[in-house]
């Protein structure tokens, strides 16, 4: 008798262990097949839409190579410029930026692609009256105005502001030590 009651409260504890364990496990095998028949096309959606960024900063690119984190842009053979994505520290969390390089010294366009600022005021660093400036710019030159260089930050978004300069300055700076490495090798 004693046998019994020590075996079914046994029972008692270890039921909700085992339904929590098949739970688990039933979640957990949704989870892969859900990320393996997906993975294809989210990776998909994603080149589709850096091709949209890429074609639009270089209307003229008829392809592109990637390498070292570095698009190199084409013209029917002939190579237009760079692209690369920096990553800034805004107030309110990560700014990711397109960056587009004519050359190894000047900067072709800039695109925030994602923010996670302030609306109104820090998501102000996605509009063309600031986005603009860095067209033309010497990679020298990107710095606050203020500083010598050639960037207005926008009033009441000063530390969004920065983060897009310093993102887009030390990114470039990397990236045209890559290209230097890499044409020289």
């Amino acid at each position: 008798w004693r046998e019994r009651v020590q075996a079914k409260d046994f029972w008692k504890r270890a039921y909700p262990v085992i339904i929590l364990t098949a739970v688990v496990a039933i979640s957990v095998t949704a989870l892969t097949y859900t990320d393996r028949f997906t993975r294809g096309e989210i990776e998909a959606q994603m080149e589709a839409e850096t091709e949209a960024m890429l074609s639009e900063m270089f209307p003229e690119m008829s392809r592109y190579e990637f390498a070292n984190d570095i698009y190199t842009i084409y013209s029917d053979g002939e190579r237009l410029g760079y692209a690369f994505i920096a990553t800034g520290k805004g107030y309110g969390g990560n700014i990711d930026i397109l960056v587009g390089l004519e050359n190894k010294d000047i900067i072709k366009d800039i695109t925030i692609i994602s923010n996670e600022e302030t609306p109104g005021l820090g998501t102000r660093i996605t509009e063309p009256s600031f986005t603009n400036q860095f067209k033309g710019l010497d990679i020298g030159k990107v710095a606050l105005r203020e500083e010598g260089g050639g960037v207005d930050a926008i009033t009441g978004s000063t530390i969004s502001s920065a983060a897009v300069i310093d993102a887009v300055r030390k990114a470039a700076q990397e990236k045209v030590s890559l290209i230097e490495e890499g044409q020289e090798g």
